[in-house]
């Protein structure tokens, strides 16, 4: 399968070595499948802590392949920030979405399931049930 039409992933952090790291393992851990578009967004344009929607913006045009685009986030001002850009409605591409997931397990199940050729409905649902993942 051609990564043409596969959802992109951006994951948003108040970091950008945390958005990097957890782009780094849940492409890692997806296996030998598609490789899926995912860009890490993190900290200020200056580099340090924060969110930037140049940057979030940025890293959703890159990922985008006509399949949408699933945003996940951090935390509550990393939210914010992308609410507004999507209220703007010509900062991000058109079919991109904010996904309740919890940031590190919720990008891994969404880059395993978009590697799947999965819609962007599905991969939302995925990484959404992370929430439900029990540890102990």
């Amino acid at each position: 399968m051609s990564d043409e039409r596969l959802v992109g992933i951006v994951l948003v952090s108040h970091s950008a070595e945390v958005a990097a790291s957890v782009a780094e393992l849940a492409k890692g851990l997806a296996g030998g499948g598609p490789a899926v578009p995912v860009a890490p967004a993190g900290g200020s344009e200056g580099g340090g802590l924060g969110t930037s929607a140049e940057l979030i913006a940025a890293a959703a045009a890159s990922v985008d392949r006509g399949a949408g685009v699933a945003v996940l986030t951090d935390l509550g001002s990393a939210v914010l920030t992308v609410k507004a850009l999507l209220a703007e409605g010509d900062e991000l591409p058109e079919q991109t979405r904010l996904v309740d997931a919890p940031f590190v397990e919720g990008a891994v199940a969404a880059v395993v399931t978009a590697a799947t050729g999965a819609d962007l409905a599905a991969v939302e649902s995925a990484a959404a049930e992370a929430y439900t993942y029990r540890k102990v």
